[in-house]
């Protein structure tokens, strides 16, 4: 796996259950779009507001390709669309990484 796209989510601690099933939706949605999904986890112990998502792909041009079969998928579309209505992210972080070898 060449690059791993990191996303930290700041999260409503109050919506949980929302952001569990916002992340539970990914788990089909990614695969069936071309990324491999690393996981999504949420917080447990400790700081209550920060979750993350890690997905996989082989180049950033992989990525920017799944990025549009995203933007024109509706369950996709759906999924983020259920976040913004019951509003369990509050912010939502970026960053690419690759592994060290």
């Amino acid at each position: 796996m060449a690059i791993t796209c990191f996303i930290r989510y700041e999260i409503d601690p109050f919506q949980r259950e929302a952001f569990r099933r916002y992340a539970e939706n990914w788990g089909r949605i990614i695969p069936r779009l071309g990324g491999r999904l690393l996981g999504y986890f949420m917080p447990c112990e400790g700081t209550n507001y920060e979750a993350w998502g890690l997905v996989g792909f082989d180049t950033l041009a992989a990525y920017e390709a799944y990025r549009a079969r995203l933007r024109a998928d509706d369950e996709a579309v759906e999924n983020f669309a259920y976040a913004q209505r019951e509003r369990c992210i509050l912010r939502e972080e970026r960053t690419f990484t690759e592994a060290v070898s």
